[in-house]
């Protein structure tokens, strides 16, 4: 099937917050069954689906005892804790019968494959789903930057960041009512209004090779959909922008 926009193959940055649900920590059961079933029907477009998953829902349990912790030895543990999602992920997308692969930048070869760039462009080709855990496999980088970098290496279209808000606010909106939601940006109008759309080494990886982002939120059924249909949904961040809207 022709995808509008040539959105044929995308990466999904999903947070471990998006799987927590209303839960304070953890993997909610019944939001990660909703969002592998909206993974399915892309899945069932066409789309090729690449997906870098964070760990911040399980790492929200140990926090406290990190506090004052080796920075390198705390992000190890996140880095863990987003294989630990990777696989819960792949269980939900077994469960409505999506094949999916996990590779992880950390050698953990009794539950994931290890990362190699080749294998898992060939999975996306077979329509099988790639989970990338373990972020970059390297301490003081961010999943936002794992995302950005996996984008490019599997030569995708577009970045999708699900979040829990449906786009970029010019502030918190869950803190501010007057709040305004942005429908576009350049990469330079994020970075410099500090806009918190992603870390700012993965924003300026995506403005420098020239790889488009939509922020959209995933709690918004048939968002994810709409978003690789073409349609109006979220904020569109790109390097130059057009009249083309994500």
């Amino acid at each position: 099937m022709n995808i509008p926009l040539g959105y044929k193959r995308i990466l999904l940055k999903l947070s471990g917050e998006a799987l927590m649900g209303d839960d304070p920590y953890g993997i909610n059961r019944d939001t990660i069954e909703r969002i592998a079933l909206e993974i399915k029907d892309i899945v069932c477009l066409g789309v090729q689906v690449a997906i870098v998953i964070g760990g911040g829902n399980i790492f929200r349990g140990v926090a406290p005892a990190a506090a004052g912790m080796d920075r390198a030895t705390a992000d190890y543990m996140g880095m863990l804790a987003t294989v630990m999602n990777a696989l819960a992920l792949q269980d939900a997308l077994r469960r409505v019968d999506i094949v999916s692969r996990v590779q992880s930048a950390l050698t953990i070869q009794q539950v994931a494959e290890p990362y190699v760039r080749g294998k898992a462009m060939r999975y996306l080709e077979e329509g099988r789903v790639v989970i990338f855990g373990a972020g970059t496999g390297n301490p003081f980088f961010t999943t936002d930057t794992a995302a950005a970098l996996r984008g490019m290496e599997m030569n995708v279209n577009i970045v999708l960041k699900a979040t829990k808000v449906d786009g970029v606010y010019t502030s918190d909106p869950m803190q501010d009512e007057k709040a305004v939601r942005y429908d576009k940006l350049t990469f330079d109008e994020a970075i410099s209004r500090n806009l918190k759309v992603m870390d700012a080494t993965a924003l300026t990886l995506c403005r420098d090779y020239n790889m488009p982002l939509c922020v959209f939120s995933i709690f918004k059924p048939g968002a994810l959909k709409r978003v690789v249909m073409g349609e109006m949904e979220g904020t569109l961040v790109r390097t130059v922008l057009s009249a083309t809207v994500c």
